[in-house]
């Protein structure tokens, strides 16, 4: 039986940059393992995103894990109450609850300082109970990352992602359309709340960012995948620290292993993820790793952060991955970004990303280290992403 290994660097692909005298992240950070892959095998480019659809990980995670999102896809927010086993019904919506920093009328930061999951727990739970009603529940998740789930109302709204939106007057990116008052009108109090906060007052003096409001986006009502099994006959382990990977897997009924120490930031167990994921081969055909550091760094607008990140995802998960793959007599090996994620615009892109493969029967044309530029050389383009796992697995 052959193993199968995906190892997803978030938003790693990016433009050409000033700061790296032209390159991009990808080529001006050492990499020698994916450069590996890439020369012993082959690299290409793959569109994950669809021409009508919003560049995203949730969109551009269910192409590369073979499923057209046109056909799947109702939103990021059911997607992680999956991963956290809430459960909704077919009436209810979910939103993404972000907590952020505002200043000056924009949006300065998605993530409110990558704020302690402690302190956000904190302050949710005080919203529960200060605003919550029959009609709505907030839902903690991991540091800045929630939901909040409604019940007997409808929506027909455009949101925007606080990540894809740093710098920008708020009164821009404010929900519009039906219900758009209702969620307004919930962030604005919930800046009422938090304008005097003890937690608030704590971080000033460390010199953090302080969570200005909640930030309501990603909306959508509940959704069904089918089985990654029933569709490729393989059984599959997720190893991530955030819940759009997590609620994916579940959705398509890959197990889902945590690695302690996985931070979903710059920060990760890269060690970690590594060990489990080396450990799972034995017990599952295909095992999908991400990374969400580099989408992160990308998002802070620090190119030194990404290359970091990036790097040390290639010293410390691609390259012993890579060796533990050898003891098996058939194995394949993957590796691409799921969506370019721009340092310029600190923003998610829909362009094609590269990908990189090798293993049994993997062969290109162009022997090339892995960027952006030597993928699009090769000639080889996948224009429907959820192409990319039939032919990584049967090509």
């Amino acid at each position: 039986m052959t193993k199968y290994v995906i190892i997803v660097p978030d938003g790693a692909a990016d433009e050409p940059l000033e700061h790296f005298g032209g390159k991009t992240v990808l080529e001006a950070a050492e990499t020698p393992n994916m450069d590996k892959i890439s020369t012993r095998g082959r690299q290409g480019l793959v569109q994950t995103i669809p021409d009508d659809m919003e560049a995203g990980s949730d969109v551009a995670q269910m192409s590369l894990l073979g499923y057209d999102p046109r056909q799947y896809y109702t939103g990021r927010a059911p997607i992680e109450a999956v991963a956290r086993n809430i459960n909704i019904s077919t009436d209810d919506w979910v939103f993404r609850c972000n907590l952020v920093t505002i200043s000056d009328g924009k949006m300065a930061d998605h993530s409110a300082g990558h704020i302690s999951t402690e302190e956000a727990k904190a302050l949710i739970k005080e919203l529960n109970e200060q605003l919550g009603n029959q009609n709505f529940q907030l839902y903690p998740g991991v540091s800045y990352r929630h939901l909040l789930v409604f019940k007997g109302q409808d929506f027909d709204v455009h949101t925007y992602p606080p990540h894809d939106y740093i710098d920008r007057k708020i009164e821009k990116i404010l929900p519009r359309g039906k219900g758009a008052e209702i969620l307004i009108d919930l962030m604005a109090r919930s800046q009422q709340l938090f304008s005097n906060h003890d937690i608030n007052k704590v971080r000033k003096d460390l010199g953090e960012n302080q969570v200005s409001s909640i930030w309501l986006w990603g909306q959508g009502k509940k959704t069904l995948m089918e089985s990654f099994q029933k569709r490729f006959g393989l059984r599959g382990a997720t190893i991530t620290a955030v819940d759009l990977a997590r609620g994916i897997s579940k959705l398509i009924g890959f197990d889902v292993i945590e690695v302690p120490g996985a931070t979903g930031f710059v920060d990760t167990n890269y060690q970690g993820k590594a060990s489990v994921a080396i450990e799972a081969l034995d017990k599952y055909d295909l095992v999908f790793v991400h990374i969400e550091g580099p989408d992160e760094a990308s998002h802070n607008g620090s190119a030194e952060m990404k290359k970091k990140a990036i790097e040390q995802i290639d010293n410390y998960i691609v390259g012993p991955v890579f060796d533990a793959l050898q003891k098996y007599e058939s194995w394949r090996m993957l590796v691409m970004p799921d969506h370019p994620t721009f340092i310029s615009s600190k923003a998610h892109s829909s362009e094609p990303v590269p990908f990189a493969m090798a293993g049994d029967n993997v062969s290109g044309i162009l022997h090339s280290t892995f960027s952006e530029v030597n993928a699009a050389e090769s000639g080889f383009r996948i224009d429907n992403g959820f192409e990319i796992m039939e032919y990584f697995l049967k090509s």
